[in-house]
């Protein structure tokens, strides 16, 4: 799949930034740099001893996807219980969390300052496919590994020129398919309204369920886009109420996901059964709309959800909770974001773990072999895979619906590798 406007547009604000300072960020880093010995002899070890390994991680931590930013506290809990009982091989984990505010030029200093000052090891997750994109260009320049970017943008899978970037959650067009099957199943003449972010992160989403349902009897009937500046959505909500549609795919984040959810239940005059993508299904996102609005609406997961009670005496969930409450006291175990960042850190240390060579070209290598590795607060059925022809670790998803006060898991998980087959390049 061929990069979109957006991300070449981001690629484009990366190179303006850096070319002022290349040449002297680059003898900078060169000065500083170690590399290994031995049977690794020549590979980076910049922020990996022995004892230490250093991390850094680009956040919301405020502007209009804030909502995200304490997915970084979920992962801090982590690597301090990690630390707490030995580290990594040994090694201690200390975490560089960056804000960004989900600004692309942001992202790019902060992207610098890890790589130039901090001198990490990884940047593990950059949250948002627009600063995502904004930074790979110049990651890949310094050989840095990029692993489990916070995004489910395809293209972290599709490209083949950025080896040191991958993805982790599923992507937005297996997502896609997840509903259009659903839709096709049990609404088999559906009318689909949509409402999406209108940069790479909606469009991807949208052109994945349009080519899941072509040629079958679900339409998509009506589409309204917003910018990520826009200070709401109703206008395009009053639109899309007039197609008549039947379903509402809602693909937005968190602040928009819950103004479209507001706006869908204070229209009482129309009733589509409201889709809402995974990034804007935590409860966080719904309670301010009310639990009595929003029961009914559908979507689709891939990790354990903290308030569902079936996990209530898992092993993982409960060593989570206690390590939210010890480490990250102000912060709600319940909130799916914080389970979100305990699993894709689990996840980068299940590859730490799998590294031949303990490099940036070793952790490199490692995100990109992974073998059905098990991850406990993945949900049963889900786990990690990749390969020389597959850079998708978590194609995988089961459908809930939300009742009462936390949503449901129905149906069976979805595989979407073997219901609809490799995505493109």
């Amino acid at each position: 799949m061929r990069k979109t406007t957006a991300v070449r547009a981001a690629a484009a604000v990366t190179a303006a930034l850096l070319t002022a300072t290349a040449c002297s960020s680059q003898r900078g880093q060169d000065s500083q740099d170690t590399a290994a010995d031995g049977a690794c002899k020549g590979q980076q070890t910049t922020g990996i001893t022995d004892k230490t390994i250093k991390l850094g991680g680009i956040y919301p931590l405020s502007g209009p996807a804030s909502a995200y930013g304490t997915i970084s506290k979920g992962v801090a809990a982590y690597f301090d219980h990690v630390n707490d009982n030995g580290g990594i091989d040994g090694r201690k984990v200390e975490f560089v969390v960056r804000d960004d505010g989900y600004q692309p030029p942001k992202a790019v200093e902060e992207a610098r300052r890890l790589v130039e000052r901090e001198k990490v090891f990884a940047v593990f997750q950059s949250l948002g496919t627009p600063s995502t994109a904004a930074v790979w260009d110049y990651l890949d320049k310094q050989k840095v590994p990029q692993p489990f970017v916070a995004t489910g943008a395809s293209v972290w899978g599709t490209d083949d020129k950025h080896p040191w970037t991958i993805g982790w959650q599923p992507n937005y067009v297996s997502e896609a398919r997840v509903y259009a099957k659903y839709l096709k199943d049990e609404k088999p003449k559906a009318k689909v309204a949509v409402l999406f972010q209108n940069d790479d992160f909606g469009k991807n989403l949208l052109g994945g369920f349009k080519e899941a349902v072509a040629g079958s009897g679900v339409k998509v009937v009506a589409e309204e886009s917003y910018e990520v500046t826009a200070p709401s959505v109703s206008a395009q909500m009053t639109s899309l109420a007039r197609s008549k549609a039947d379903v509402l795919l809602n693909v937005t984040t968190p602040k928009f996901g819950s103004q479209a959810l507001a706006a869908d239940a204070k229209n009482t005059k129309w009733n589509p059964l409201h889709i809402v993508n995974n990034v804007s299904s935590s409860a966080a996102v719904l309670e301010p709309v009310g639990f009595k609005n929003v029961q009914g609406v559908v979507s689709a997961t891939y990790f354990k959800d903290p308030a569902d009670p079936q996990w209530a005496d898992d092993p993982e969930m409960k060593t989570y909770t206690d390590a939210l409450h010890k480490y990250a006291p102000d912060s709600d175990p319940a909130n799916q974001f914080n389970a979100y960042g305990w699993a894709a850190a689990s996840s980068l240390h299940k590859a730490l773990d799998a590294m031949k060579c303990p490099t940036r070209e070793g952790l490199r290598d490692a995100v990109r072999n992974l073998d059905d590795v098990k991850v406990d607060m993945l949900l049963p059925g889900v786990t990690l895979a990749t390969g020389s022809d597959d850079a998708f670790p978590i194609e995988t998803m089961q459908l809930m619906r939300f009742k009462g006060e936390r949503w449901q898991l129905f149906g069976k998980p979805v595989d979407t590798r073997k219901e609809f087959g490799p995505l493109a390049k």
